[in-house]
């Protein structure tokens, strides 16, 4: 079971339902589960994701991952590729030993540091001494983009300012990852133009809705089709440069000579769509009937709540309606919570009798040590025994603290894998 609270949060059968739907989706996303389906090796032959290799011809094989999913995804490249590989860069938010092949560096998330920098910068010496003769496997997962991190003019903490400004606001993914393909030597491209002219296969792992890879990471191996002056239009749109604090943000244009992308096949190997359709079955397996609104919601979080109650209770009994995305937060408080435990408590003050919510993130951390949050009428009837005010602690960006004291939270530490949200809304 990844829940790791599971027992003391399946306090009903709606609820043992719903726990058991994100444990099944989150086990068939499975980071090391994907690897083993995407690559396969037998004898001088290597086959990525239907693509044919002979190891023969390659003179050095190498493997660089970023990403919340790239340790997993490393360990099960060295199990399979073994002395094939030459060496490489893993570049994760988590640290560990396991690896016997290729290099970890830990780095920082969600705001870039030093050890982002450094680590990037190993990543950018490792590419720039490829040849022709050479494959490169990329791994590329979400957090990607604050892991590589290689500004220009600007420090890891001013470009975190602009990502603070960028989050408080709102921004939505597409616009923050507009911003940072350009002001970073390391995204929109750039790791497929170090690598030219070797070969490359790029595995992405999506968390961005819609799973457009030239935004999942940031697309440091997909041809960026967005140019400063998207940039520039993003960052007068919330006035980023006076928020901050920073003056002429020096932008920078991403490659897109299409030489430096004709030996590059970018494969999306997992998606939350995976996750989604097996959380379906598993609630018409108990006898629900499900439907997957969207893989790709997205919005105000308080105000998606809302949205998925008012649908909920128009339901009749025995329904499930499953959500993937990634909603943003605006925020006006200095509170603590993720977009999830604002999506669940938001959603508290619409349930009703019969009607239960979960949202969590598939990382495992909500913006804290949380995954996210449960609620139906027992949330309720213990909030008010503990004189919590669900309205109080939305209103201040504090869902945190509610869910934290109030006890329906979701705990399941890193789980390796990040393919954004998932909300499940059922009606008994």
């Amino acid at each position: 079971m990844i829940i790791k609270n599971f027992k003391e949060l399946a306090k009903t059968e709606e609820r043992k339902l719903v726990l058991e739907m994100l444990d099944a989706g989150l086990d068939s996303i499975d980071t090391k589960k994907v690897i083993r389906n995407t690559i396969h090796k037998d004898g001088d032959k290597l086959n990525i994701g239907g693509e044919e290799f002979s190891l023969k011809e390659i003179k050095n094989l190498f493997v660089v991952g970023v990403g919340k999913c790239a340790l997993d995804a490393a360990m099960e490249l060295e199990d399979i590729l073994g002395n094939s590989i030459k060496a490489g860069i893993v570049v994760d938010v988590r640290g560990g030993k396991g690896l016997r092949r290729l290099r970890m560096m830990q780095g920082d998330h969600p705001l870039p540091s030093e050890r982002n920098v450094k680590a990037t910068s190993e990543i950018i010496k490792l590419l720039s001494g490829v040849t022709e003769k050479d494959l490169v496997i990329f791994i590329i997962s979400g957090g990607g983009s604050t892991l590589l991190c290689q500004p220009e003019n600007l420090k890891p903490e001013e470009e975190g300012n602009i990502l603070q400004c960028l989050f408080q606001v709102g921004a939505d993914i597409k616009e923050i990852n507009t911003i940072r393909k350009h002001i970073s030597k390391a995204r929109g491209g750039r790791l497929a133009e170090y690598a030219y002219p070797a070969r490359a296969v790029s595995l992405i792992f999506s968390d961005v809705p819609g799973d457009n890879l030239e935004f999942i990471a940031s697309g440091p191996t997909v041809r960026d089709t967005t140019t400063i002056k998207d940039a520039k239009n993003v960052m007068a749109k919330y006035n980023i440069e006076e928020e901050s604090g920073l003056d002429n943000v020096k932008l920078m244009e991403t490659p897109k000579d299409d030489k430096y992308f004709k030996n590059v096949k970018n494969i999306l190997v997992v998606s939350n769509r995976i996750a989604l359709e097996v959380m379906a079955k598993y609630a018409e397996s108990a006898g629900y009937k499900a439907e997957i609104r969207t893989a790709n919601m997205s919005g105000e979080a308080r105000s998606v709540a809302v949205d998925i109650m008012d649908d909920l209770h128009k339901q009749e009994g025995h329904k499930a309606v499953l959500y993937g995305g990634e909603t943003t937060v605006t925020i006006k408080y200095l509170g603590m919570g993720g977009r999830n435990t604002e999506l669940a408590i938001a959603a508290l003050l619409q349930v009703r009798e019969g009607e239960t919510l979960a949202a969590m993130t598939s990382d495992g951390r909500d913006n804290t040590e949380l995954a996210g949050a449960i609620c139906d009428m027992i949330t309720k009837e213990i909030a008010h025994k503990l004189n919590l005010d669900a309205a109080e602690h939305l209103e201040h960006n504090h869902s945190y603290a509610f869910f934290e004291a109030e006890g329906d939270y979701i705990k399941t530490g890193d789980t390796g894998r990040n393919v954004s949200d998932f909300v499940i809304a059922i009606k008994k």
